[in-house]
């Protein structure tokens, strides 16, 4: 389990921030995808509701992936943000993590962008990476 700062928190969580999931199938062939309705919470777990697209897909036959996170856009060498490498833990098509996520997105992002979601994703932050590493 990781440290999950404040700082680390309020990036991930930020409303209008951009992220970018970095999933890849069982024989490693990669997708990239943006999610708006990730969560951060101070355990490590992240949650994310998702369509049935590739990016589910890949979960299922793969549970290794990498957030990318941003505050604002265009990025730039100054820009906060921060790479969350994570482990699916649990993806659900209905029970009380499927409802929740689902819930949350009704709530924030309306009827159109809920009814779009088929499943909710939960995973644990394996490792935590700086947006731009400078070494």
């Amino acid at each position: 389990m990781v440290n999950i700062s404040k700082e680390i928190l309020d990036i991930v969580n930020k409303p209008g921030r951009v992220g970018v999931l970095g999933t890849a199938d069982k024989d490693g062939q990669p997708n990239v995808a943006y999610f708006g309705s990730l969560r951060l919470m101070q355990d490590g777990t992240v949650t994310l509701g998702m369509s049935n697209n590739r990016s589910l897909k890949n979960l299922r036959e793969n549970p290794l992936a990498v957030l990318f996170c941003v505050t604002e856009s265009p990025v730039d060498f100054n820009t906060v943000g921060i790479r969350l490498y994570l482990k699916a833990k649990e993806i659900q098509e209905q029970g009380p993590l499927f409802d929740a996520v689902k819930g949350g997105i009704l709530k924030h992002a309306g009827e159109k962008a809920a009814g779009i979601i088929g499943a909710a994703a939960a995973f644990d932050v394996t490792e935590i990476r700086c947006l731009v590493d400078w070494r």
